[in-house]
């Protein structure tokens, strides 16, 4: 994935949240409404979640050191899995408990227009953000279902805007729906059933993200295309017969690891041998540009008589 296509989507999310936070207290401070105190809170949690995938950026960028010989890659998996766990409590678990609060202690909705207007200004926001991560993601999610690319994405960015995006949206409708069942009724407890939603939806989505980035954490391989590729790039036919085992592991979202066993004729010199691994590696970096590290060991492929 472009590093430069989720930067575009998280600042367009950013920027979209900062201005939707603001209104939303707005409208709470002025009708008191609790779907308004969670919708806010919720904005601002996904600001903060912004600027930790920024920071992971950036950090992720540090030259490799002694300490750290393959790089900070993986700095980018931590603050994608940071982000689901600030969803889940701030997010989350504050709605819940306001949800709770607002349907024990219901009260009457005051000046509706602020809650309605900022419900419907923040919906053409969070349409505008959306529409700038769908538009970056299609880009490099191919043939993939969107399940598909959310599951499989090596760089977090993407997939957390692309859910922080869809759940802001849904909570918004959510709100919306809570404030206006308020209005109709005169009945205060509807407001807390919105807000009550809206925390079961960031709680779901946060379990989501926690899973995905989990999976990165811990290290995952090339996808299946990729590994085919770098078999085939492997074995030239002549010096290279075969591939004996191959790991490949992700460093970062663009920076991937192979190290493979490779057979090689029990007659070959020395100096052929170092030749042909230079040039297979030569071959899989072209074939798969993100394998930048590359570690093969030869070895003579023993056949067991069978």
């Amino acid at each position: 994935m472009s590093a430069a296509g989720g930067t575009k989507a998280i600042v367009a999310a950013l920027t979209a949240n900062l201005a939707i936070a603001v209104s939303k207290f707005a409208a709470f401070v002025f009708s008191g409404s609790s779907s308004m105190l969670a919708e806010g809170v919720h904005s601002l949690a996904d600001s903060g979640n912004q600027g930790l995938l920024l920071l992971g950026g950036k950090k992720a960028k540090k030259e490799a050191s002694e300490q750290h010989p393959f790089g900070y890659g993986r700095e980018r998996y931590i603050y994608g899995f940071l982000v689901s766990i600030v969803l889940f409590t701030i997010g989350g678990v504050f709605a819940l408990y306001e949800g709770y609060e607002k349907i024990k202690h219901p009260h009457e909705i005051e000046h509706w227009y602020w809650p309605v207007g900022v419900l419907v200004f923040a919906i053409i926001a969070e349409i505008f953000s959306f529409r700038t991560a769908i538009r970056e993601s299609n880009e490099v999610r191919g043939s993939l279902s969107w399940g598909q690319f959310i599951r499989r994405a090596k760089a977090p960015e993407l997939p957390v805007v692309l859910l922080e995006d869809l759940g802001a949206l849904v909570g918004l409708v959510l709100a919306l729906g809570g404030v206006g069942l308020a209005l109709l009724t005169g009945n205060g407890v509807w407001d807390g059933v919105g807000t009550l939603c809206i925390g079961v939806l960031l709680v779901v989505i946060a379990v989501i993200l926690a899973a995905e980035t989990k999976s990165l954490l811990l290290g995952e391989s090339a996808d299946d295309g990729e590994r085919e590729r770098i078999r085939a790039a492997l074995v030239d036919g002549t010096a290279i017969t075969s591939v004996i085992h191959m790991r490949t592991l992700h460093l970062g979202p663009e920076e991937l690891l192979v190290a493979a066993k490779v057979g090689v004729r029990h007659n070959d010199r020395a100096q052929d041998v170092a030749e042909a691994i230079d040039a297979a590696e030569t071959r899989v970096r072209e074939a798969v540009p993100i394998a930048r590290v590359i570690y093969l060991e030869p070895d003579i492929l023993r056949e067991t008589a069978g």
